[in-house]
């Protein structure tokens, strides 16, 4: 190779290197800059929701917490840790939608006693309705704002047969909620925090429209009487009621949304499952009477059949079968002679 070729394979080489370099050079420039962590706020920590609180829900200890907030955005309308209680937030209701980290206002919460707290604890589509009780009908006191009981209905019926009227209970409705009792939203507590148990005239009960209807005219037709539900029962209802598919949670549902379906259904009130007893179930003396007074009428519209007039007899003892032609009745038997009771 002449010296002439040598010199031109050097020098392109080397412009070669020069422009692999220059190439670098230019991408290491145009990258991305890395990515520089935000500072953390160095504000006080205000009281945030922990996760979505529709209107309409009962604050409790694991739904709110505190969290770092920037100074600059912090509103006189925060709760500010160090200079709140959390302790006295519980139990009030959401008045607004708050959603999940969204700091919490004191105009988004209304505490039992305040204007409009009624209202506020309304599920939604729900109503809230009164009903006079007792001692006797209300649990002896023994219930409290935020029970679930169920409402009985005990009347007195016509009873042609017997002349009369007869007794009866019947469960019209289930799983109600309690929001008042007289015109108290909270449970009364004495000086030491302890729970005082109370006598109230009326009940105030978180119903549906149709359900409304249901309990007013229940009012006129009897006694109403509250009956506290367990504890246990919801969740042991719940539990039977997605075993047969009553609740549909759909498979894509998100545990937010899964949380929403089942606490709508452990509130919903139940009716349209109603339960009864009556006199007759209670005392085998009521069913004695009553098959006397059915067997008495039975042998009087016989008697009257027969055309042989005079009054009704009433007889429960032993009848003996006579025959008037073609004509066939059962005629009772004196209980001393033994003889049939003709007139």
């Amino acid at each position: 190779m002449d010296r002439k070729k040598l010199v031109l394979l050097l020098g392109a080489l080397i412009i070669a290197v020069g422009t692999a370099f220059a190439a670098r050079s230019m991408f290491a420039e145009g990258s991305a800059p890395e990515a520089v962590a935000a500072p953390e706020p160095t504000g006080p920590k205000v009281l945030v929701a922990n996760r979505a609180l529709p209107a309409g829900t009962i604050v409790t200890a694991e739904a709110l917490g505190y969290q770092q907030w920037p100074e600059e955005l912090v509103q006189d309308a925060y709760f500010i840790d160090g200079e709140s209680d959390v302790n006295q937030l519980l139990g009030t209701v959401v008045r607004f939608p708050v959603t999940a980290g969204e700091p919490v206002t004191q105009g988004s919460l209304v505490s039992p006693g305040d204007r409009g707290f009624l209202a506020a604890a309304l599920g939604p589509g729900m109503r809230a309705v009164t009903v006079p009780v007792s001692a006797r009908t209300g649990v002896g006191g023994f219930v409290f704002p935020g029970d679930r009981v169920d409402l009985v209905l005990t009347q007195a019926v016509d009873n042609a047969v017997a002349e009369g009227s007869l007794e009866g209970a019947e469960t019209i409705l289930q799983n109600l909620r309690v929001l008042a009792t007289d015109q108290s939203t909270e449970t009364g507590q004495d000086e030491e925090g302890k729970t005082v148990v109370r006598a109230f005239s009326t009940v105030t009960l978180e119903v549906t429209p149709k359900l409304a209807e249901q309990v007013a005219v229940a009012q006129t037709m009897g006694t109403l009487s509250l009956v506290l539900r367990s504890i246990a029962d919801n969740q042991a209802e719940l539990d039977r009621a997605i075993a047969n598919g009553d609740i549909n949670i759909p498979q894509d549902a998100t545990p937010e949304e899964e949380e929403r379906i089942l606490r709508s259904a452990l509130a919903r009130p139940v009716d349209g499952k109603q339960t009864w007893q009556t006199a007759l179930d209670v005392s085998k003396f009521r069913q004695q009477e009553e098959l006397k007074a059915r067997t008495a009428a039975a042998i009087a519209r016989s008697n009257a059949g027969t055309g042989d007039g005079g009054g009704i007899v009433i007889h429960t003892g032993p009848t003996v079968r006579v025959t008037r032609g073609k004509t066939t009745t059962e005629v009772p038997v004196s209980s001393r002679s033994g003889a049939p009771l003709v007139r």
